[in-house]
């Protein structure tokens, strides 16, 4: 990037460039998020497909500040780079939320966007709405450990993070002791600091809660996973938000918030038949 920042990624192209599906993770995650979609979707055969570990995450680390325009502007960079003009955006959670701001802040780049899970914070219910409402206290406790950082103060060496192993080992527990045991991983802050910077995990926090741009500006077709009973949001606020948008589609699939995770077949074919409707 122009400021020095390397981002990871990894692009599926077997030939000359065709239509762009980009993918974007959530909070506490990165690429391999999407290893298991990209190495099962028959999109393989007619779309390149595009994931990336956000500043910060995964083999894109960086210590100094994060937010919307920092992924935004990643995301253009990475598109420029590999001779993208558009692209259809994908995103789970803070995934989905980047996919918006940047339909609004690059709408001749967005060819569609794909929403999982969105997190929209008038939707916002439990721990997470509590959050949004000390949002000022993580922004100056974000700024102290990135200060920290920038005099050398930070862990050495972070633990990986292979969600496509965690996803099938998560999926058996499911089996044997129920959802709410087995994803408890998932929902863990402790956990997520193990693989995640802590600046950069709180300044993930701070996107996530933060406003949302205007969806009415997005002229974008869109397609949006949902779940009826969301673990952080109200399903009912988030699907009112999501008319907003000129053209949604909304499908619900029954999981607590990790779609990819609880329900990665159903999410396959419903991102597959909508795609190559486009």
């Amino acid at each position: 990037m122009p400021d020095g920042a390397a981002i990871a990624y990894r692009l599926w192209r077997p030939g000359a460039p065709r239509r762009l599906l980009v993918l974007l993770h959530g909070v506490g995650s990165n690429m391999t998020r999407w290893t298991e979609f990209v190495g099962r979707t028959s999109l393989r055969n007619s779309w390149d497909l595009l994931r990336l570990d956000l500043r910060g995450h995964g083999l894109s680390l960086h210590r100094g500040r994060i937010g919307m325009a920092e992924w935004c502007a990643d995301l253009a960079g990475v598109l420029t780079a590999e001779g993208y003009g558009r692209a259809v955006i994908a995103g789970h959670c803070l995934g989905a939320g980047i996919a918006t701001e940047f339909a609004v802040r690059r709408p001749e780049r967005t060819a569609g966007l794909v929403l999982i899970e969105p997190v929209f914070r008038p939707a916002l219910t439990g721990g997470m709405r509590r959050l949004a409402q000390v949002r000022p206290l993580f922004i100056a406790v974000a700024g102290l450990a990135r200060a920290l950082n920038a005099l050398g103060l930070h862990r050495r060496r972070l633990a990986t993070l292979d969600l496509e192993v965690l996803d099938r080992e998560t999926r058996d527990l499911m089996v044997q002791r129920g959802s709410a045991e087995a994803l408890a991983r998932y929902a863990s802050p402790l956990l997520d600091l193990r693989t995640t910077a802590t600046a950069v995990y709180l300044q993930a926090l701070i996107a996530l809660t933060g406003p949302i741009p205007d969806l009415q500006v997005i002229r974008a077709s869109a397609l949006a996973l949902v779940t009826p009973g969301g673990s952080f949001t109200d399903p009912a606020v988030t699907r009112r938000l999501l008319e907003r948008l000129g053209d949604c589609r909304v499908i619900s699939l029954a999981a607590r918030h990790w779609i990819p995770t609880e329900q990665p077949e159903a999410m396959r074919e419903a991102i597959e038949g909508w795609c190559l409707a486009l």
